[in-house]
């Protein structure tokens, strides 16, 4: 009987993925702790049986979609539009504070005005996939902190269509017209849609009735809406995790959301690990430890900066100092979209290639330093939080 070799493989992998996993739960770490560091043991730069990267992360994408599929069944219309505030205004002042503070560092060493762009850019996004899933597993989805940074999140999403038109004018490119037109038409059609649902239209999904007695079919119609509206967005070259995340509040607003989400737990499960998995590849142990204290020192600087800033913008928005701060932790992190930008700056020299293996080693370890960063935060708060409480006990009596 002939035995595929990627057969071994898989299963050496699923192998890993679990043992990794289990150890990361013993240790009280979240999943995507063991997901990420399994990435870095199959990866090229680990054991080398998984090589194709881009294979991976294509797949990985998936996960993503996924992810904000769920989201967006459990995101009211409503609330959304009504945080605009912290959506649009919050997001600008946040991408603005970044490339202000990369500007300050840039002016120091020399870079260029576009490599400054570039970075700042870069620090400025939050990962979509570890914030979610974070929100999630702490059963924080639905209170304030949830709501403010999905709404940054998804505002996040939009904002690196502009992002990469500048990157690539800065590189010598020239924007492309039809490509602008497409994704302006997208944007109003994402818009309308939201203003639609948030009306509170009674929606009710093709074949409601049949569906609700056919599991079978159920698991297509799930993975269709997702992927259908992803593939929506996706032609007017927007965000497919975007479209899936509007798939999802439309499933949400018909109060389908029982047999959907039952359905398509599976996939959710398998797409966001192998996305995890596909980030852990990334990382380049070598050229890591090589350059530890210069890469560590700019991890550091990175989660700081990005909770500062964040904080202080939920702060003047209105929110309280301790929501501000761990609302900020939670997006401290450097998202995957940052990935393409560093990629696209690499192409175009707006960075070398010792600053694109740097820019890639931070952000991956961004996030899987991320849980930890925000575990540390909560507690941080919660003993100041039990200091207060202390002072007052000790003065009022």
């Amino acid at each position: 009987m002939h035995l595929d070799p990627l057969m071994l493989k898989l299963v050496a992998a699923l192998l890993v993925i679990l043992a990794v996993g289990l150890a990361s739960r013993i240790l009280k770490q979240p999943h995507v702790v063991g997901y990420l560091l399994a990435g870095v043991i199959l990866g090229p730069y680990g054991l080398g049986m998984m090589s194709d990267q881009h294979a991976v992360a294509r797949l990985g994408e998936f996960g993503v979609m996924f992810l904000l599929f769920f989201i967006g069944m459990e995101a009211s219309p409503k609330r959304l539009i009504a945080n605009w505030r912290i959506t649009v205004i919050g997001t600008l002042a946040q991408i603005t504070a970044s490339v202000a503070i990369m500007w300050g560092v840039g002016t120091l060493v020399g870079w260029s005005t576009a490599r400054i762009v570039l970075l700042g850019f870069v620090i400025s996004l939050s990962s979509t996939a570890v914030v979610l899933n974070y929100l999630e597993d702490s059963g924080r989805l639905r209170t304030k902190v949830g709501e403010d940074t999905i709404g940054v999140l998804l505002a996040q999403d939009l904002a690196i269509i502009p992002m990469l038109i500048v990157v690539g004018i800065l590189g010598g490119g020239r924007p492309d017209p039809h490509t602008i037109s497409l994704q302006a038409i997208g944007v109003v059609i994402v818009a309308a849609l939201l203003v639609w649902m948030m009306r509170g239209t009674k929606v009710r999904l093709p074949l409601g009735s049949r569906l609700r007695a056919d599991k079978e079919l159920q698991v297509f119609v799930a993975v269709l809406v997702c992927l259908g509206f992803a593939l929506i967005t996706g032609l007017f070259d927007l965000s497919t995790a975007l479209g899936a995340f509007l798939g999802g509040m439309l499933v949400g607003v018909a109060k389908e959301t029982g047999w959907v989400h039952h359905r398509l737990e599976p996939f959710r499960v398998v797409f966001v690990a192998v996305f995890f998995v596909s980030i852990g590849m990334l990382v380049d142990l070598g050229f890591v430890i090589e350059h530890w204290a210069f890469v560590a020192a700019l991890l550091l600087s990175v989660l700081v900066i990005n909770t500062g800033v964040n904080a202080v913008m939920f702060r003047m928005l209105g929110d309280t100092w301790r929501h501000s701060i761990l609302a900020g932790a939670v997006l401290a992190q450097i998202g995957e979209f940052s990935f393409v930008l560093a990629a696209v700056g690499e192409r175009t020299n707006l960075i070398t290639e010792f600053a694109y293996q740097v820019t890639i080693s931070v952000i991956a370890l961004s996030l899987l330093f991320s849980p930890a960063w925000i575990g540390g935060t909560l507690a941080m708060l919660r003993r100041s939080k039990a200091s207060a409480a202390r002072r007052q006990d000790t003065q009022a009596s």
